[in-house]
């Protein structure tokens, strides 16, 4: 009630001021035109009673003089000149008062529209207020942020006064480690070349030694023998003479198989079905081409593994860095060789699993890496555009040369003469390189309408070379005249990725390469070109591939798709 009532008093208030002047001025009109009314009324009054006396004198019987009449008649008119006067001002006063009425309305009509101006502007002041308060608490919640980053940010700042001093502390360590590190390096270097030097040094003696001991046994041999000639006669002698000789012409046994089958095999089914790197995509499979029945592959998940080809057993796994993809891989007896987008190359021991080197060098990405196994040296090729070669013959690795050209290398082989090379590249082109004078043998552009993703010599015929490119086609190319001697192409065998193989067979009779969508396997005939067949055992695309002459297990086709799914053919 008591708001009722405050509200009440404010609009009185606020209401009654506007009225106050117009009630003032219509009480004077009402009074105005009351005094009005009254002289009309008296001036009715008096015109009526000259009436009744000019009547009266008009009556003969009153016996009225002319001069009265005349009296009268001159009274009468003075009193119609003032009443008309007062009806004049009546009539005036009459136009001012509806003036006021018609102005007073209009007034009450502008009172109206400005009580109306008046209460939607004070619902605009309300709202105003409204948004002010949330404005003031939305400057206050962002003052409070402000205060907050503020300390955030000094708390940041401290911290990273701190990191920088831990840094710089940890740089010192290192740095000191470092130089250690290279002490020890120099000393154990040293200590190497002295051992090296005493081993020879004791070669040498051992072979002097097994020489006069040889000496020695001859000579004893030929005195049993002059001692036997005296005892049995000659015919011992010549018993002893032919097994002397039939063990000087007995060639020596090796057991060691380096190259396995030399009969080509063709693949039809699935011999091992392996999930090589889970859910990842599998970039590379390659064989070991000492004959270790050892098959190798990399991935999207930053591992190289290493698989048994006969019996599909893993054997080791080596790890790269974590969130970098492996894009290539190679195998060389017992060497293990892994490139990834971390820009590095590392080598493994297969038999003690452990990183032998660590290659640190190129500017980007590292494509594609084989070893050069009869050389003791690592190739590398990058997307920086650069071929580097790595000498890991020493505990310390060296690198000997960069060969350096126009367009992204995206894979590379090495014929059967270790100083030679030869790479695709991402221009289409394929080049051929001279590793001793870092100087090109050959430069064959525009062989395919995109990127050339694999290179894989014929090692039935060093002439020919099969390549594998983004216009989804495999080419047998000539490498002395650089003209393709055949284009293999079929309507679902697609190329999409940069690292998509291509590999020709042991015998140079076959070519296989597999569809980046569909997964199929295509095997077609080098002489004619014609489809020899078409194999569809992967469930998703297959991007890795390889043929080699195989191992004691015979096992010689490889391919790894999308998933990591490594199938081993027979």
């Amino acid at each position: 009630m008591e708001d009722l009532y405050r509200q009440l008093m404010h609009r009185n208030a606020r209401e009654t001021a506007p009225f106050i002047a117009i009630h003032e001025s219509n009480a004077s009109l009402l009074h105005q035109v009351d005094s009005l009314q009254e002289k009309w009324n008296r001036a009715e009054r008096e015109v009526h009673s000259l009436r009744q006396q000019l009547r009266d004198n008009s009556n003969p019987a009153t016996g009225s003089t002319n001069a009265a009449v005349a009296a009268a008649l001159q009274n009468e008119k003075r009193i119609r000149d003032k009443l008309e006067k007062l009806q004049e001002e009546f009539n005036q006063k009459l136009k001012v008062d509806n003036e006021q009425k018609a102005l007073a309305l209009q007034t009450s009509r502008d009172l109206a529209e400005l009580k109306d101006l008046h209460a939607a502007q004070e619902k605009t002041i309300v709202c105003f207020e409204e948004a002010k308060l949330q404005s003031d608490r939305l400057i206050e919640h962002l003052q409070n942020e402000v205060e907050n980053a503020t300390s955030n940010a000094k708390l940041a700042e401290q911290q990273f006064d701190g990191l920088k001093k831990t840094i710089r502390c940890l740089q010192e360590e290192n740095d000191k480690l470092q130089k250690e590190n290279r002490d020890y390096e120099s000393r154990f270097v040293s200590d190497k070349e002295k051992m090296v030097h005493e081993m020879n040094l004791m070669s040498e003696t051992m072979e002097k030694l097994k020489k006069e001991n040889e000496m020695l046994r001859s000579y004893q041999v030929q005195e049993a023998k002059q001692s036997s000639w005296s005892l049995f006669g000659l015919g011992k002698l010549s018993s002893e003479s032919k097994d002397a000789a039939k063990t000087a012409h007995e060639p020596p046994k090796n057991d060691t198989r380096k190259w396995g089958n030399f009969n080509v095999v063709v693949p039809t089914t699935p011999k091992h079905i392996l999930s090589s790197h889970p859910g990842k995509e599998g970039t590379c499979v390659r064989y070991d081409t000492c004959g270790n029945d050892l098959v190798v592959t990399c991935g999207m998940d930053s591992t190289v593994k290493v698989w048994d080809a006969g019996t599909g057993a893993l054997r080791a796994t080596f790890h790269g860095s974590t969130s970098y993809p492996t894009l290539s891989c190679d195998v060389y007896d017992n060497l293990v060789a892994g490139a990834s987008t971390d820009k590095t190359c590392r080598v493994w021991n297969v038999r003690t699993q452990r990183m032998l080197h660590h290659l640190v060098g190129h500017q980007h990405k590292v494509n594609c890496v084989r070893l050069n196994g009869s050389e003791k040296s690592v190739i590398t090729a990058s997307s920086d555009r650069s071929i580097k070669v790595w000498d890991i013959n020493r505990t310390t690795y060296r690198q000997t040369t960069t060969l350096r050209h126009s367009s992204t290398t995206s894979c590379l082989d090495i014929p059967s003469d270790p100083n030679t090379l030869c790479s695709g590249h991402m221009d289409g082109a394929v080049r051929g390189w001279d590793l001793r004078s870092g100087s090109r043998c050959f430069d064959f552009t525009d062989l395919h309408g995109g990127g050339v993703t694999s290179i894989h010599l014929n090692r039935a015929n060093s002439t020919e070379v099969v390549t594998n490119g983004l216009d989804s086609c495999l080419k047998l190319i000539d490498i002395r005249t650089g003209i393709p001697l055949q284009t293999f192409r079929h309507k679902d065998f697609v190329t999409s990725q940069s690292w998509s193989s291509g590999v020709v067979s042991p015998d140079g009779k076959l070519v296989a390469a597999a569809s980046n969508e569909s997964g199929a396997l295509f095997i077609w005939n080098t002489n004619d070109g014609s489809l020899r067949a078409k194999l569809d055992d992967h469930q998703s695309g297959v991007c890795a591939i390889d043929w080699n002459q195989g191992g004691p297990s015979g096992q010689q086709v490889a391919t790894m798709d999308r998933k990591g799914t490594l199938i081993l053919w027979a």
